[in-house]
């Protein structure tokens, strides 16, 4: 699958970049680039792609999506073509700012947490999309510096905002559990090491946390809030996600280098939990991946992604309202 890198129109200086846009359309490749992005779709339904997650969204959306994940969102085909009115607002930034001095205080906690689990694409739904929803409309008026005041509230509701969902697998980039007990990030560590091992089993993180299978099973379900195999099945279809659509490997070439050393239980368990065979997965991602990307509405705002970074063919102009913070 072709993922495009896009030159976001983030400058230096920023804090951050709200692009705002009306019906203008989708025409867009899967893609992603360094920034953080906080993406809102108003008035439309349609399908979103986020790393190896499909989904059909309803209505509204509201997604957050760390560096370098990849994504796209279509507009329904029938809404579109009835010119149905919708509005998307999408805030661009780079993360590295919340590695200051100040940004390291307690205060802002759940903003740096926020941004690590972003990783794996984050929707809010309830009162979380509302409350966000507000701010970031409010934000497309230029207020100066209570705009700045704006992005951190924002980040604030989001941190704190209970009516979300994980979009990817465990591991298709890599996060890991909260873990504030040693034995636990002992257990972590090791099994990141070993995971994509065939014979790796949970007796051996056992044996290196010095407790018996059965007891560690019970520990590990405590602290995890999930069975190690069911721990251990989403971090192999993780990597294998990835290999599927990042490499031309042969399926059973990455079953076995995510750690499945039976073909046929591979199979039944990618299409349990991803609802298409892994053949089925990559045809369907090469098809969304189709684009022309020397046709895009604003040239070398996409590009492949080989292309090295380049300020000279960054765009000048983009084809949605921007506003700098």
């Amino acid at each position: 699958m072709n993922v495009f890198r896009e030159n976001t129109p983030l400058k230096e200086n920023d804090i951050c970049v709200v692009l705002d846009s009306s019906n203008n359309g989708f025409d867009y490749p899967i893609h992603n680039h360094p920034e953080v992005e906080i993406n809102l779709v108003m008035g439309m339904s349609g399908k979103r792609i986020v790393g190896d997650s499909t989904e059909i969204y309803q209505e509204n959306d509201l997604v957050i999506l760390g560096p370098y994940l990849y994504h796209k969102w279509y507009g329904d085909d029938v809404l579109l073509n009835k010119k149905k009115p919708y509005r998307v607002i999408t805030i661009q930034f780079d993360s590295k700012q919340f590695s200051t001095n100040m940004m390291m205080k307690d205060s802002f906690y759940g903003i740096r947490n926020l941004l690590k689990e972003s990783m794996r694409g984050i929707q809010f739904t309830g009162k979380t999309f509302e409350s966000a929803r507000r701010i970031m409309i409010e934000m497309t008026e230029n207020k100066g510096f209570e705009n700045t005041i704006s992005f951190l509230k924002l980040l604030d509701v989001l941190s704190k905002g209970q009516d979300r969902r994980y979009l990817t697998l465990l591991e298709f980039e890599s996060p890991g559990p909260k873990a504030n007990n040693h034995r636990i990030q002992i257990a972590y560590a090791y099994i990141l090491q070993h995971y994509s091992d065939p014979n790796f089993k949970m007796s051996d993180v056992a044996e290196q946390v010095q407790m018996t299978e059965n007891a560690f099973s019970r520990f590990f379900q405590k602290q995890s809030f999930r069975s190690f195999s069911d721990f251990l099945i989403d971090l192999r279809l993780g990597k294998a996600c990835k290999l599927i659509l990042e490499t031309d490997k042969t399926i059973s070439e990455i079953g076995y280098l995510a750690g499945f050393n039976n073909l046929a239980n591979f199979n039944r368990l990618f299409k349990k939990y991803r609802k298409y065979t892994p053949n089925e997965f990559r045809k369907k991602y090469l098809q969304d991946g189709d684009f022309a990307w020397d046709q895009q509405v604003t040239p070398w705002q996409f590009v492949p992604s080989d292309v090295g970074n380049n300020e000279i063919i960054k765009p000048m102009i983009y084809s949605t309202r921007i506003l700098h913070l």
